[in-house]
């Protein structure tokens, strides 16, 4: 491609609303334009970038089996009621209605669609197990879209799902999945992590995500170093094995006039925070549709894992209390609560951690005043319920057994599940087994943010200069950069036979023939993340000799115009 015929619009100056580097640079580099909130256009030098990464996730797919189709964007609303998830998707369906006031959605996902080609079209097991996948652009009505690409309203998605006779056949597909998924990663040349994940909205039994690792990354994943383990925070169980001493200290009260924080409490106690406990005050709706009141326990250094608990039998909707609810119940402000003396009626529940603990401090139930020495049995009753109920923290034991967690930030790309027959059963895809007899369909479901991988691409690979994409995915391999091309007879022939020479190699190249200063040509070839540089001058030229430069180099090097083609070919391999 020469520069004359393509189209550039780099700007030197960031949007204004962009925090990421990676929504800067995409903007900075013409990659993408804003259109409104969270929605933006590829722009010819972006979308060379999108396609690359479509190319190797539909090589990819097509390796492990799947079969791609198209299905419509627009969706009925009856599918989604069979389902039960017209109305339990949330706001983040964008709902629309024709002329003729029929309900419809922009699809988020497209379980439901699927699930009905599949119902209509697969009558035996002879014709499973089945594939299918599609890369198409989905709209999820993000309450607060930001970070440009990566928490876009519309993006783009490649999206899987899989039929089978038994779940046999669907854990031999889900790894087949995970393994092309890995695949996909590896080509794109990105740090990336597998770990456990919930299944969410989308429902299910397993499932793991694929991490972009990157210290912007919204997602905290916990690993061991000297295993295979890996989880998303969310998921990650925290081991606790320690087990509870006896009382060596008798309950007292000590007054915390400011102090309503763990942390603060244990400074003026002059004691770990560790040693103390906090109580998490939450409303529970019961099946019989009343509030109930609990109290959740944490270690003073420990966070609430809201997905643990609510996986939690009776806990699925549970929220915090309000204020007055808290004031209700207890008498007594946040910040001085605590489980000694509450009613009979209040329901504990204490993490295994703060289960195990004795002689710790906590909450009074009494402005200004917290209490030492606190111990289960002797000062209070044994907790209501005790279950994992917070986020793991570095050094932790993994659960494997095999060495301790580390944590790490990690950019969701991918996302795998074993639906089962979540679908399958609500919309009734049958088929006949070799019995003649109707059976369930088992499912699964596989996705890959195939916009956002360009965002968390660049997010892991950046500098003050500009973008450092992987060489799979740059817009172009390699630029040429010619000092006076309208100038130089010799540097326009060098140049030219050059882009000549690569294009017939079958090189993905740019030549920059718009006669630009080298200032320019350089600060836009790296802002825009080009992997590889050719200076042709006429200063070289008359030595046989041409300059080449990595993106990732500070130091350039002189080649001979003879041996460049072989040298380029090498360089990018």
């Amino acid at each position: 491609m020469r520069a004359s015929n393509f189209f550039f619009n780099t700007q030197k100056e960031a949007p204004n609303d962009a925090e990421l580097a990676s929504h800067i640079l995409m903007v900075r580099a013409g990659l993408i334009k804003r259109l409104g909130a969270g929605l933006y256009s590829w722009m010819p030098l972006g979308l060379r970038v999108l396609r690359k990464v479509e190319a190797i996730v539909r090589d990819e797919m097509d390796k492990a089996g799947a079969l791609e189709l198209l299905m419509p964007a627009v969706q009925p609303r009856e599918l989604w009621d069979e389902t039960g998830r017209w109305a339990v998707f949330g706001p983040q369906m964008l709902k629309i209605t024709d002329r003729h006031s029929r309900e419809f959605c922009f699809g988020p996902t497209h379980e439901e669609v699927i699930t009905d080609i599949a119902r209509s079209e697969i009558r035996s097991y002879k014709q499973l197990p089945l594939n299918f996948y599609q890369i198409q652009t989905k709209f999820r009505d993000e309450i607060r879209p930001r970070f440009g690409v990566m928490r876009a309203r519309e993006f783009m998605m490649k999206d899987a799902y899989s039929f089978h006779t038994d779940f046999a056949s669907l854990e031999l597909t889900y790894a087949t999945m995970y393994q092309a998924y890995s695949n996909v990663f590896n080509r794109l040349g990105l740090k990336f992590r597998a770990v456990k994940a919930d299944t969410g909205a989308i429902g299910g039994d397993g499932s793991h995500e694929f991490h972009v690792l990157a210290d912007s990354g919204e997602d905290g994943l916990a690993y061991c170093a000297s295993s295979d383990y890996a989880a998303n925070v969310e998921l990650a169980e925290a081991v606790t094995l320690a087990t509870r001493s006896a009382p060596s200290a008798l309950m007292q009260a000590v007054e915390t006039p400011k102090q309503t924080a763990c942390a603060d409490v244990a400074q003026l106690l002059n004691i770990g925070i560790e040693q103390t406990v906090k109580a998490i005050a939450l409303m529970v709706n019961t099946a019989q549709g009343v509030s109930q009141f609990h109290l959740a326990l944490l270690r003073g250094d420990h966070h609430l894992n809201e997905v643990k608990l609510a996986k939690l039998a009776g806990f699925a909707d549970f929220r915090l209390a309000t204020e007055e609810e808290i004031r209700a119940h207890l008498n007594c402000p946040p910040g001085f609560i605590g489980p000694v003396d509450v009613a009979a009626n209040v329901h504990v529940i204490a993490d295994k951690t703060v289960a195990a603990m004795s002689d710790f401090v906590c909450g009074a139930n009494k402005p200004k005043y917290h209490l030492t020495g606190v111990n289960f049995a002797r000062d209070l009753a044994e907790p209501s319920q005790v279950a994992d109920i917070r986020n793991v923290v570095e050094g932790d034991i993994s659960p494997d057994g095999k060495g301790t967690l580390s944590l790490c930030r990690g950019i969701e790309v991918g996302h795998i599940f074993q639906l089962r027959t979540k679908y399958s059963e609500a919309m009734n895809a049958t088929y006949l087994d070799e019995n003649g007899q109707t059976q369930v369909m088992e499912m699964g479901c596989y996705g890959i943010g195939v916009s956002r991988i360009v965002g968390a691409a660049i997010e892991q690979g950046n500098d003050e200069r500009g973008i450092i994409f992987p060489k799979s995915m740059a817009p172009f391999s390699v630029v040429i950069c010619p000092i006076g091309y309208d100038k130089s007879e010799p540097v326009k022939l060098a140049a030219n036979t050059l882009y000549e020479s690569l294009v017939e190699a079958g090189v993905d190249v740019l030549l920059d023939d718009r006669g630009e200063r080298p200032g320019v040509m350089f600060a836009e070839a790296d802002l825009m993340g080009l992997p590889h540089r050719i200076v042709i001058g006429e200063r070289g030229l008359a030595e046989g000799m041409v300059e080449y430069k990595s993106r990732t180099s500070a130091d350039t090097q002189s080649v001979l115009v003879t041996h460049v083609l072989e040298y380029i070919q090498k360089a990018i391999l």
